[in-house]
């Protein structure tokens, strides 16, 4: 059997561990990172990426259509076509231009890369089923960032016309029917596009509302959207199985019948934790998830867990931050997680964003919004539904949270970020010029109006 021996080793090269992988690498330390798929992970492979790119070809099809006929700006076009086995080789283009630069960037940081299915031995040895045979690795420090995977449902097993999240970013053709069933970001996002590709969509929610983990305010604009789309939504309803053509669904009414050609499950995502041999580690679980410290160590010596299999959020970047602060840890440096703003995007249309405390995590906060029928860049593309909202402490003025509801807000995350990260306060936020005519001119009419100086309402 084959040997090599290294510093830091790392299983999973998604963002957490391909980010990992390049700071470890760039610290000087001899890094190796296994992954048995392409790298950057769920994320840029089969995630966030794709379904973003799926995301602009829907709405540059929907913007196509809606030119087709009558319309404000006076501008006349064709019925548009659209060949989605195209579209996808575009999207797949892209996936292999990032891909190929994570790969690159891990080589330029001497980071050694293997392809293949780890096994952990110990807490410093794993064996690598690689297309050259096994690979036995020894290792000081190792990193488990293996990620999550779509979660199912015993009901709708994956397969066939029961498709995850990886599926539907694939298909080579935009289903006639599709039914979602669960009612979060992941089926929204992915539903929505679809709907405005030209699918008769229907959303079964179990929970009384679309989008539970927001609160009814941020979601109402997005409910609107969705119907305005066309999009059927069934709330308080559960998936009971899916044959003959029909999703059976149990509603407070009784059993009804949704034809479908295709069921897209989105019920939520689990954490890899299983078939590569972490159960022989016995580390400390917090729940479901591998419990970490602030610096993402485990209950054993030198074994540290990152991103998804370390528990809610689930999110990339969160998994990034915790790659880049591990390899500070492992050489030595003082470094420990004390972020104070973690932001969430769900690219639904509008999109919401939301950092910090939302307001009924804080009840004794007060709260100021400004909508966007109030902001003239929002006027001029078209889309003033929505509005952006600070939570702020009543007696300071200190930012507790950000969140909006719009057309393009994505951009504004960062923003939102900072905010709170520096622990700005209302003052600081509308004493900071904004650029006119932009949509980041309302975070600073929300400061202002919480201010009671409100300008433009």
């Amino acid at each position: 059997m084959r040997r090599e021996t290294c510093q830091v080793l790392i299983l999973g090269a998604g963002p957490g561990g391909y980010v990992c992988a390049i700071r470890a690498g760039q610290l000087g330390l001899d890094t190796v990172v296994v992954e048995a798929a392409a790298p950057g992970g769920t994320c840029l492979n089969v995630g966030c990426i794709p379904s973003k790119a799926l995301i602009h070809a829907a709405n540059e099809f929907q913007a196509a259509r809606h030119l087709a006929g009558p319309n404000a700006l006076g501008i006349t076009g064709a019925a548009p076509t659209i060949e989605l086995s195209r579209t996808m080789a575009w999207k797949d283009g892209i996936v292999a231009r990032l891909t190929g630069g994570v790969a690159g960037l891990m080589r330029k940081a001497k980071v050694r890369m293997v392809a293949g299915q780890a096994r952990i031995l110990d807490g410093k040895s794993v064996e690598v089923a690689t297309s050259d045979g096994p690979l036995h690795i020894q290792t000081e420090h190792l990193v488990i960032a293996t990620g999550s995977r779509p979660q199912d449902l015993p009901v709708l097993p994956f397969g066939g016309d029961i498709l995850s999240s990886t599926e539907a970013l694939s298909l080579a053709a935009v289903p006639r029917r599709l039914a979602i069933v669960g009612g979060g970001y992941i089926g929204l996002e992915i539903g929505t596009a679809m709907a405005k590709l030209g699918a008769e969509v229907t959303v079964v929610e179990a929970a009384p509302r679309l989008l539970p983990q927001y609160d009814a305010e941020l979601t109402r604009p997005v409910a609107a959207r969705l119907k305005t789309l066309g999009v059927a939504v069934l709330t308080g309803a559960r998936a009971q199985g899916f044959a003959d053509g029909a999703l059976v669904v149990a509603t407070a009414e009784g059993d009804r019948r949704i034809p479908a050609d295709k069921v897209l499950v989105t019920v939520g995502r689990a954490a890899a934790t299983g078939g590569f041999g972490l159960e022989l580690l016995q580390l400390d679980m917090a729940g479901p998830f591998i419990a970490v410290d602030d610096r993402c160590r485990t209950s054993m010596h030198r074994v540290h867990a990152i991103g998804d299999v370390t528990g809610d959020p689930m999110l990339a970047h969160r998994a990034m931050a915790q790659g880049n602060l591990v390899a500070e840890v492992i050489a030595g440096r003082n470094a420990v997680w004390d972020k104070r703003a973690m932001p969430a995007v769900c690219f639904t249309d509008p999109e919401i964003v939301t950092v910090g405390r939302l307001p009924g995590d804080a009840p004794e906060a007060a709260v100021t919004s400004f909508p966007f029928a109030g902001n003239g860049r929002a006027l001029t593309l078209e889309r003033d539904d929505g509005f952006v909202r600070v939570v702020h402490d009543r007696a300071t003025g200190l930012v507790l949270g950000i969140q909006a509801v719009g057309a393009g807000v994505s951009e504004l995350a960062g923003q939102f970020a900072l905010a709170l990260e520096m622990a700005a306060t209302l003052t600081d936020i509308a004493a900071t010029i904004h650029a006119h005519p932009t949509l980041g001119e309302t975070v600073q009419e929300a400061a202002l109006k919480g201010l009671g100086q409100a300008l433009h309402m």
